[in-house]
């Protein structure tokens, strides 16, 4: 499974990004989707998944503020990002389960500051 991410940047805190993940295989196909994030200094941490079925979830710190969504015909998940804070910054990956194997993205940066 590949995944092509895009979308990440430069944004002032209140500001807003979309992220987003092309799979090569059908959504439908992988058991869930979903963004991580890694800090400088700090461990990857879950941010959203969803799962094939459309199960949702969310961590607590970007719950309200980042809402993740998938268009099936493009076999593309997005993060949209709204709200945000300088803690959000971090490079952000796109994680696939196929069959119980993880893949991941190249990863994207964002820069929250002002």
């Amino acid at each position: 499974v590949q995944l092509v991410e895009s979308g990440g940047g430069l944004v002032q805190p209140g500001g807003s990004l979309r992220l987003s993940c092309a799979a090569s295989r059908s959504i439908f196909s992988l058991n869930h989707m979903g963004w991580y994030r890694q800090a400088p200094g700090k461990q990857r941490e879950l941010v959203a998944t969803i799962s094939a079925g459309g199960v949702i979830n969310y961590a607590d710190s970007v719950k309200g503020r980042f809402t993740i969504f998938r268009d099936d015909a493009k076999n593309t998940v997005y993060l949209q990002m709204n709200s945000l804070k300088p803690e959000d910054t971090a490079v952000y990956h796109c994680n696939a389960d196929y069959t119980g194997i993880d893949y991941w993205g190249q990863g994207t940066q964002v820069t929250v500051s002002s």
